[in-house]
Parts: structure tokens; sequence; C-alpha cells
């Protein structure tokens, strides 16, 4: 498939006197999954709405496997090729999940199995047979996954997947998204999970006020800008300037330059990338000095710590 999966050009919605998204753009690449976070109300579910045709964009470009989904036409043509999981399922009401699995499978030319798809999103038992409308949050949330997934889809949009579940089912959920991607598939969800996002995701958007605050692999947002450091405790008044002379000698290709500093005593921080190269400077320069590095902990910055940086928000739950 050639060019990106999706792209959202400049993108505006309106809702009456409020600006939901201002001008959003990102780029969604074939064969990996895109996760887009940011705190409720940022624009992620306009956006994925708009890219699925359920809106249509008023500002900007939008595709979608090459195509528009505001368009007619193009909308058709898409509807076979991707999958779609909203904050609500919707449905009739007295419509058991596994006839609803059915008679979506019956629109495919090559689906799921629905019994098959069931089992493999946790609906089992009872479950199968009780009305949608007395389903609970989390089964309704494993039936619209189920749904999303039933026409084989190359494409699938998930919005907040994993809402309402429990911990297992979290994990399952996640266990689909992996088994996606490594199947070739893409998946760009939307999530207010941090961690859920650090783990699935290959490319991660974060959207603050319907702008791009920040774009980028995990690694590279959690990196970018900000010092890193490895700690440990020993004997105080540890001569640091041998350290830092080490560091000078074995430099090449570690990444940049380190500092040591006894910040309290005993107390001993090394500033710089976390790398092989400087872990083992560090552990060989303690071992030559007679030192038994206690504690020794590595600390990055999560995506979390990325997040409050470039929205000044709350930490999410």
């Amino acid at each position: 498939m050639p060019g990106s999966a999706v792209e959202v050009s400049d993108l505006v919605m309106r809702y009456g006197s409020v600006t939901a998204v201002r001008g959003l753009s990102l780029r969604a690449e074939p064969g990996a999954v895109t996760a887009v976070v940011g705190p409720n109300g940022a624009g992620k579910t306009t956006t994925l709405e708009t890219c699925v045709g359920l809106r249509q964009a008023q500002v900007g470009r939008i595709r979608v496997l090459g195509l528009d989904p505001g368009d007619r036409r193009d909308r058709i043509a898409l509807l076979p090729r991707i999958g779609v999981l909203l904050q609500d399922v919707g449905g009739h009401p007295g419509g058991q999940p596994l006839e609803l699995l059915r008679h979506a499978a019956a629109l495919y030319a090559h689906p799921h199995d629905p019994d098959e798809l069931a089992e493999l999103v946790g609906l089992r038992g009872g479950a199968l047979r009780t009305p949608y409308r007395r389903l609970s949050g989390g089964e309704r949330r494993r039936l619209g996954l189920a749904l999303a997934l039933v026409g084989r889809p190359e494409l699938v949009f998930l919005d907040e997947p994993t809402a309402g579940l429990d911990p297992r089912g979290r994990h399952a959920v996640w266990q689909l998204v992996t088994d996606l991607r490594a199947a070739g598939g893409t998946v760009v969800l939307s999530t207010h999970l941090l961690d859920e996002a650090e783990r699935l995701a290959d490319h991660v958007v974060i959207i603050d006020h319907g702008n791009v605050v920040g774009a980028g692999t995990p690694a590279e947002l959690t990196r970018r800008g900000v010092e890193q450091a490895l700690s440990f405790s020993g004997p105080a008044g540890l001569d640091l300037a041998s350290l830092r002379a080490a560091f000078e000698s074995t430099w090449s290709g570690i990444g940049g330059p380190a500092s040591a500093e006894e910040p309290a005593p005993g107390q001993y921080r090394v500033n710089g990338e976390l790398t092989p190269q400087l872990l083992a400077t560090v552990t060989a320069w303690c071992a030559a000095n007679g030192v038994l590095p206690d504690g020794l902990s590595l600390h990055r910055r999560s995506l979390e710590d990325v997040y409050l940086e470039v929205t000044g928000g709350e930490r999410q739950p």
C-alpha cells in the first residue's frame, strides 16, 4: 500500500462557537500502531469520527487508504476495508452479541468466524445470550471490538478501546492490537491511558485543545529535550573528577557528554543519555575504586512526563 494509511492535513472542526480541532495534521503509516493521546475534549474523537466519514471535514484534507471519507463514493469503497470501534457501539437494544456478530459477518466477503471472534475478545457464556441493553460496559466494549474486526479490515480505528475493561480485559485487547500489527494490519487508536500508548504504539501523536503538541515514537518523545540519569549510593566524598575523566576517555559512541554529582553525602547521580556504554563506564569505575554501587537505578522520563510537559495538564488516572 503506497503512502500513508491515514493523512490528516490542517483539519478544522467547529461546533457552533467552539472550535474542537484547530488545524490538526497527522499521519498514520501502514502496518503500524498510531496512538492519538490527549485530555478529554482535546479533539481525539472528533478527529477519528471525521476520518471514518461520520463527520464532514469543515476545513482541511483527509485521506484514508488513499480515499476521501467525506466523499460518498469513496466512503462506500472504504467501508469494507476499515473497522471502527467508537465509544458507543449502539445497535439493536434487544439484539444478542452473537446474533449481532453473525449479522455483521454476513455483510463481508471473507469475515472472521463470529463464534471464534467472540471467544477471542472474551465474550463467553451468558454474555452471548444477553440483550445488548443489559450488557455491562466492559461487555459492550468487547462486542464493539469484535464488530470492528469481523470483516478482516486492513485498517482499524479504535476510540478508547479499553475503556471500562478490567486489567485482564485490557491485556487481552493489547494482545489483539499487537497481533493485528504482526499480521500487517494498521491500527489508529485514541486513548487517554498513557501506559497503553507507550506499550502499544509505534508512533504517538499528542493533541491538546485541537492542536498537535507533540509527535514521535515513544522513544523519541521520552528522550527529547530532557536529561536521563543513573543514580547509586556509596561512601561519601568519592572522587568524581576521575569518573568525569573516565567519561571523556571512553566517550566515543556513547551519545553525548555526561556529568556526575553528589547532591547529598553518599548519594550520586550521573546525568546523560542512558546507553550500555554509559552504564559500563560507571560500573567499571566503581569496580576500579572498590565501590559497591548500592541501589543502582536508571531514571528515564515516561510518556506521562512528556504529556504533562507539552499539555500542562494533570496526571491521567
